[in-house]
């Protein structure tokens, strides 16, 4: 008996198995478009990877290589205006400058660790740049640390105005060139916030 009727047993629970699967289906598809995102389809295991991983390309690696010691300039000649500078006004630019600049070497940093890249390293290496998109030579350098007061704020804008306008270069560089949607978008910033600090130290020169 048990082996007369077991087929048929069999054959019912595989019907009602494909009938709720049916209802499943029913009552998700169309319904819960945040499943979908508004009917796009889920993504795939190796999708959702290569999208967590972002893609980039040289340039980026590039703007993110150049990027990192031309902050780390700027950060070290805005320390130098929180002793030297007599200008509430450039002491004001500089720690602006240095609050924005160090965060993002740090974020930069992080990009080139996630794309298997050497980060650059610190120290007079930096200096060996100069001349490269605005770059301070070493000369530059020593003339900034041994100025004070209206000396120093005039030396400090005038180099840093052209420190400004390499890293603009750079960042449209990337802007033009990069892959990396979050690089792209660091590029856009500084463009933004460096060329409004141009602005102002032409002006407090009273060349704006």
């Amino acid at each position: 008996m048990t082996s007369k009727h077991s087929p048929a047993r069999r054959t019912l629970a595989v019907a009602a198995a494909g009938a709720a699967a049916l209802v499943l289906a029913a009552c998700g598809g169309g319904s819960d478009t945040s499943s979908g995102h508004g009917g796009h389809a889920a993504a795939t295991p190796s999708t959702a990877a290569s999208a967590a991983q972002g893609r980039h390309n040289a340039a980026d690696v590039t703007f993110a290589k150049g990027m990192i010691p031309h902050h780390r300039q700027a950060v070290e000649m805005a320390e130098l205006a929180a002793t030297r500078a007599e200008s509430p006004e450039v002491r004001k630019l500089a720690e602006d400058i240095r609050k924005a600049q160090g965060p993002e070497i740090r974020t930069l940093s992080g990009w080139l660790s996630s794309w298997g890249e050497d980060i650059p390293a610190e120290g007079g290496s930096d200096h060996a740049a100069h001349g490269a998109e605005g770059m301070m030579s070493a000369r530059d350098m020593a003339r900034l640390e041994k100025s004070s007061g209206k000396a120093f704020d005039t030396a400090f804008m005038e180099l840093m105005i052209e420190h400004h306008e390499g890293a603009v270069a750079m960042a449209e560089a990337e802007r033009a060139g990069g892959a990396d949607a979050a690089a792209k978008q660091l590029a856009g910033d500084i463009i933004t916030a460096q060329t409004g600090e141009i602005s102002l130290m032409k002006k407090l020169l009273g060349r704006g």
